[in-house]
């Protein structure tokens, strides 16, 4: 694939979603704020001042859903925030991470306990929950140490959940009250630590190798189907998106060892992926 580079000099980009009119939201940690690349490359600071942003959700009623030290709802013509979800008793909740949306508009999303880009921070387990469009919150899932990608498969019977420094993919059935069941590993990566993901039209299931220099695509059945090397070590996150489906955009991360910062770079690919769903909040 041929990897085009649409912008960089970034800190640590995550959450990339791709609008319906080619726009690629994503935040960046560095400088505490969300951001919007359009398609001629015009860059633009729709939020600043939030810190630990690790996904975004774009919405039916064009809101956009973001975590943080909260799951909320932002108003991009008014400015407004309203928290939607930040606690749920009898479990801690520090942050919320990354976060994926379901057929019926409702958000799944991981918990972060500790800074896991310390690392002499000692690990404390986070939770995963599912948020619905009313506020209400229901855990589906316990104890993961850096709670990271999620999607669904093309017939939303399977749930794709990235857990990071245990290097594990895990799979979930989903339930008709949609909660999750039978969690067990889907797949490992070769190198690195799994980040986001992305599932296509096929159900391959694409993650971003942390730490590793590449993207990797898994086939349904677990096995890895394509390695694809990239300029950054620390990729971080990955997003279908344009008419057909078929751009793919990867994020980065400020590498350790190269000059090139945080990094949104485009590919072609010849598999279509699979819409995320809008949030109905």
């Amino acid at each position: 694939m041929d990897i085009e580079t649409l912008a960089s000099g970034f800190g640590l980009i995550e959450g990339p979603r791709v609008d319906r009119h080619g726009r690629l939201y994503f935040t960046d940690h560095g400088s505490a704020s969300v951001k919007r690349l359009s398609p001629g490359g015009r860059i633009e600071t729709l939020l600043s001042n939030r810190r630990s942003i690790g996904g975004l959700a774009l919405c039916h009623s064009g809101k956009l859903l973001m975590s943080g030290p909260s799951l909320a709802l932002f108003d991009e013509s008014t400015g407004r925030i309203d928290d939607v979800f930040s606690s749920f008793p009898g479990h801690t909740i520090n942050s919320l991470n990354d976060l994926t949306v379901d057929a019926q508009g409702s958000v799944y999303v991981g918990a972060m306990n500790y800074n896991a880009l310390d690392r002499s921070a000692k690990p404390v387990p986070g939770d995963l929950y599912r948020v619905d469009p009313d506020g209400r919150a229901t855990l589906v899932g316990e104890g993961y140490q850096v709670s990271n990608g999620l999607g669904f498969s093309p017939d939303g019977k399977l749930l794709y959940h990235a857990d990071s420094p245990p290097n594990a993919i895990y799979a979930y059935d989903v339930t008709a009250d949609r909660r999750l069941t039978d969690r067990r590993v889907f797949a490992k990566l070769p190198e690195g630590f799994p980040d986001g993901l992305a599932v296509d039209a096929e159900g391959g299931v694409w993650v971003a190798a942390i730490f590793a220099y590449e993207l990797v695509r898994f086939k349904p059945d677990g096995t890895v189907d394509r390695r694809i090397r990239m300029p950054s070590r620390m990729v971080v996150s990955v997003a279908f998106g344009g008419a057909d489906m078929c751009d793919l955009y990867v994020v980065s991360a400020d590498n350790v060892d190269r000059p090139l910062k945080g990094t949104i770079f485009r590919m072609r690919s010849d598999i279509p992926g699979l819409p995320v769903p809008e949030a109905k909040f």
